[in-house]
């Protein structure tokens, strides 16, 4: 399944990146997120519960970021297995600055979902993303254009 889109974020293009740098804040808006482990430099494992339709599980990822072009390209890589099933993901996000106080982060993913959840929830599949990535992009532009404001507060 190939995704993408645009967001616009009333936030300086510096700020963003410096956000998205911080895997911790990222992936707590990750929809299902459980925990996050360090297992080297720009390499985790993270733990994800996602329900598609009647069907549950609990993927454990190897995640890299193995690309970044700062303030202005970031690749993101993932691969794990939940019991039955197994996902494949690479996202790519790349930031403009449209002016000094607004970014646009225009993104696309490619996810491959195989076993049982592929299966049972292939026809709610794509809804399913579509709501998930909705849930992400709201909350780190939430989070982002807070922690703007209470930079500048301050």
């Amino acid at each position: 399944m190939e995704f993408s889109g645009s967001q616009t974020i009333a936030v300086p293009i510096q700020e963003v990146w410096l956000y998205l740098l911080d895997v911790n804040k990222v992936a707590s808006c990750a929809p299902g997120f459980q925990s996050l482990e360090e297992l080297g430099t720009e390499h985790w494992k993270a733990v994800i519960a996602i329900g598609i339709g009647p069907v549950k599980a609990k993927f454990t990822l190897d995640v890299t970021r193995p690309e970044m072009q700062e303030p202005e390209m970031m690749i993101v890589k993932g691969r794990g297995k939940a019991p039955g099933s197994a996902v494949e993901l690479e996202g790519t996000m790349n930031l403009v600055a449209e002016s000094p106080g607004q970014t646009r982060m225009d993104w696309k993913a490619n996810v491959v979902v195989s076993g049982t959840i592929a299966s049972v929830g292939a026809r709610l599949m794509n809804s399913t993303a579509e709501k998930l990535t909705g849930q992400f992009f709201g909350c780190l532009k939430k989070n982002m254009t807070a922690a703007d404001t209470a930079d500048t507060a301050s």
